[in-house]
């Protein structure tokens, strides 16, 4: 799972015309959900994510996570983020690694509910929908997060897949 950080003075969603979510300081994060992700992935990203340093103090330094601020979150699904950890040739993007609309929707909606159970101001932007998101970037300060999936031995299931012996895939 990708999380994708944007420190934001303002944020906002549209989908057809009408303005969906709507923000003020604080954190526009776009989420990639990848197949390979469970509801842990997303507990573990959400923790780091509200407690993620990013938000400055009043002598301008960045001391803050949103769980000690009122500052306020956005969610927007984008599963085109999966696509710039796959590219290995050519010109064309590879969503290999995104998860099915289905599972990835299901994950995103569990990450909104465990927000707004977590953090009082957290807005959402529109699975699947053709969106027009809108932000003032506040530094710029803009941040990648990333979660994988562990097996029961701590290694990541696609770092496992991955490990090469003399130039051969081991399974």
């Amino acid at each position: 799972m990708i999380g994708l950080i944007q420190r934001v003075n303002h944020a906002s969603v549209v989908v057809d015309g009408d303005t969906i979510a709507k923000i003020g300081y604080g954190l526009l994060v776009f989420i990639a959900v990848e197949k390979h992700d469970t509801e842990n992935e997303v507990d573990k990203l959400l923790k780091r994510m509200l407690g993620y340093r990013v938000l400055t103090d009043q002598s301008g330094k960045m001391n803050w996570g949103l769980k000690d601020t009122r500052c306020e979150l956005l969610l927007v699904p984008q599963f085109t983020l999966a696509a710039m950890h796959t590219q290995k040739k050519g010109l064309r993007p590879s969503f290999d690694k995104a998860a099915l609309p289905e599972h990835g929707e299901q994950l995103f909606d569990y990450m909104y509910e465990q927000a707004v159970k977590a953090h009082v101001h957290v807005q959402k932007g529109k699975f699947g929908a053709d969106m027009q998101v809108t932000l003032t970037n506040d530094g710029p300060a803009t941040f990648v997060l990333q979660t994988s999936p562990e097996e029961e031995d701590g290694r990541s299931v696609v770092a496992r897949a991955k490990v090469k012996t003399k130039g051969r895939l081991r399974k």
